[in-house]
């Protein structure tokens, strides 16, 4: 590993690895630390206290977060008729069927970054299984991307909608803005991804859920989070 750059370094300085500070405190860190030459994604870690080696406890989901990602999110849609022309007035920047399958296939196209179809689609997506599933990107209705309200979906995906899933060591990553957003804005949409996570807790799940949140800039060191500075969602 090389050395860290005058910046990380600096910005390192600022931070007590022994402490683990409130959400708000945190995040504020993490702006106040010196910009690089482009916007950075800050980033959120949550390790929870669950083993997704069980089924039924596995994490995931999806949200809107209030104030989108920075980012802008190509969408590719497969459905057709009416809600072909419905994808396109809703701003989805790819949609058809077999045509779009077959460029998958053939040409290893994937030039996107969320695919959503409507039920009658998906056995034409059923055979891009072994490219989108490893990629993360094949649609599922618990994730709002098989629907029939394509227009709301893509309108989802547009306005920053992120999807969240443990991984096998039980950590959940996910971005929620960029360097450049108001702290406030990182606060409220990371304060709206885990209150998904906390309403997400599988019921099998026993002891202390949030175990460590940290947050970071795509460069930048880690500031820990003091779960018990997490306010609970409302019921």
């Amino acid at each position: 590993m090389g050395k860290p750059s005058k910046k990380y370094r600096a910005a390192a300085g600022t931070i007590d690895p022994t402490r683990a500070y409130d959400l708000t405190d945190g995040i504020g860190l993490v702006c106040a630390a010196e910009s690089r030459k482009f916007d950075e994604s800050v980033d959120i870690a949550i390790n929870l206290g669950v083993d997704p080696k069980h089924a039924d406890q596995m994490v995931r989901g999806a949200i809107v977060l209030p104030h989108g990602t920075g980012k802008s999110t190509r969408v590719l849609v497969f459905a057709k008729g009416a809600k072909e022309k419905e994808a396109k007035e809703a701003g989805a920047d790819y949609v058809g069927g077999d045509d779009l399958a077959k460029k998958i296939q053939n040409e290893g196209w994937l030039d996107f970054e969320r695919v959503i179809a409507t039920p009658d689609m998906m056995s034409v997506v059923g055979r891009l299984g072994k490219v989108l599933g490893p990629r993360g990107l094949m649609p599922n209705p618990k994730l709002g991307t098989v629907t029939m309200d394509v227009a709301q979906a893509v309108s989802d995906q547009k306005a920053g909608k992120v999807e969240y899933r443990v991984d096998k060591a039980g950590i959940i990553h996910s971005s929620i803005g960029k360097k450049s957003f108001e702290p406030s804005q990182l606060i409220d949409n990371a304060q709206a991804l885990l209150n998904a996570v906390i309403k997400a807790k599988p019921s099998s799940s026993k002891g202390i859920y949030l175990k460590k949140i940290s947050v970071s800039t795509t460069m930048g060191p880690g500031v820990r989070i003091d779960p018990a500075s997490v306010s609970s969602p409302a019921a």
